[in-house]
C-alpha cells in the first residue's frame, strides 16, 4: 500500500461510495470519509468496505473538506481528494502507485485528468476533456480555498519556494447516477453560490485564501482568471455567447444528443438562471455593497461578510 491517505465528503451518496471506495483499494486502504448526517445507508456500506467515518454538521464544501485535512487519522506523506461520486480507472491507480513515490520533494502536488460522464455518455468536447484537477499533495502543504464555488486545492510553498506540480497521464471519472431532477435541483442551489462568487469578483465581501488568477498559469488559475472576465460582460448575452463558444467553437456538437442535453443545460440554462438570479438581487437592492449583504442575509441567510457559510 502506498504513504497515501484518500478524503471523501459524503452525503446520501450509497449508489456510488462503494464505486468509488473499490477503484481505491489497489493503491491504498486509508480512506477517510467525513459524513454530513447521511440518512440512507452511505456509512453503512462505506465502514463495511474498511473506511473511517466520521459525521460533522455540514457548512459549505470548502469548511467540511479542511475539517476531513485537519482531523484525518491518517498520518501519511500525501493526501488525495476525491468525490464520492468518482473513481479512478485501473491505469491511474497503476500510475500513482508506481510513479507518486519517486517524486522530486520539491514536487508539492500532482494533477490528474476528470472526465465527465453524463446520462453514461463521456463529454469529450466543448472544452470539457482534459480538465485538470490537483488531486493528490504532500502532507500539509495543501489546503482547500474558501470560495462559494469552484474550490480548489492551493499549495503552500516547500522551503520557501513555490510548490511544483506535475501531471498524471490517466483519468478519474465523474460519473454521477442520480436522476436529472436531481441534477437540476442542485444546480439551482449551485446558482446562489455563483452569484455570490461573481458578486465578490466586484465587492470583495470578505479576505480569504484564493487561487491567484492568471491567464498564463494551472488550469484552476486560467479557470480563476475566466470567471473574472465572463464577470465584466453584460447579463444574458455571457450565457449565451459561452454556450455557442462551447458547442460550436469548442466542437460540443460532437457529443450526440446526450451531449447536446449537457452542454444546454450545464453551458446555457445554468448560467441563464444565474443571470437571472442576478438581475433579481440588483433589482432589490441596486449595485449598494451593504444593501446586497443584507439582501442575502434576509432571503438566503447567508452573512457575506463572514465568508463562506
Amino acid at each position: 500500500m502506498l504513504d497515501l491517505s484518500v478524503i471523501i465528503l459524503t452525503h446520501n451518496e450509497e449508489k456510488h461510495i462503494g464505486r468509488c471506495l473499490e477503484s481505491l483499494r489497489p493503491m491504498t486502504d486509508k480512506v477517510f470519509i467525513v459524513d454530513s448526517f447521511s440518512t440512507d445507508r452511505t456509512v453503512e456500506i462505506a465502514r463495511a468496505m474498511g473506511a473511517v467515518v466520521v459525521q460533522n454538521p455540514w457548512v459549505t464544501y470548502a469548511t467540511q473538506f479542511n475539517y476531513g485535512i485537519q482531523h484525518t487519522p491518517f498520518q501519511t506523506a500525501w493526501l488525495m481528494r476525491m468525490d464520492a461520486d468518482e473513481y479512478i480507472l485501473p491505469e491511474l491507480a497503476e500510475e500513482i502507485t508506481h510513479r507518486l513515490p519517486a517524486l522530486a520533494a520539491q514536487v508539492g502536488g500532482v494533477y490528474v485528468k476528470r472526465r465527465v460522464m453524463f446520462m453514461d455518455r463521456w463529454i469529450r468536447h466543448g472544452g470539457y476533456y482534459p480538465i485538470w484537477l490537483l488531486r493528490l499533495w504532500r502532507r500539509n502543504q495543501g489546503i482547500c480555498e474558501q470560495t462559494w464555488m469552484d474550490e480548489h486545492i492551493k499549495l503552500s510553498p516547500i522551503n520557501g519556494a513555490p510548490a511544483q506540480t506535475v501531471q498524471f497521464a490517466n483519468d478519474l471519472v465523474d460519473h454521477n447516477l442520480n436522476n436529472l431532477t436531481w441534477w437540476t435541483q442542485k444546480h439551482n442551489q449551485y446558482a446562489i453560490r455563483e452569484v455570490i462568487d461573481l458578486l465578490n469578483i466586484r465587492h470583495n465581501f470578505e479576505q480569504a485564501e484564493r487561487v491567484t488568477p492568471s491567464l498564463t498559469g494551472s488550469q484552476e488559475q486560467r479557470k480563476r482568471y475566466l470567471k473574472e472576465r465572463y464577470a465584466s460582460l453584460p447579463l444574458f448575452t455571457r450565457p449565451i455567447l459561452y454556450f455557442l463558444y462551447r458547442y460550436f467553437v469548442r466542437f460540443g456538437f460532437l457529443d450526440g444528443r446526450r451531449g447536446f442535453v449537457w452542454h444546454f443545460l450545464q453551458g446555457l440554462w445554468y448560467r441563464f438562471l444565474v443571470d437571472a438570479k442576478m438581475l433579481e438581487v440588483y433589482r432589490r437592492a441596486g449595485n449598494d455593497r451593504e444593501a446586497i449583504i443584507d439582501f442575502f442575509k434576509t432571503e438566503y441567510g447567508k452573512d457575506l461578510r463572514a465568508g463562506v457559510r
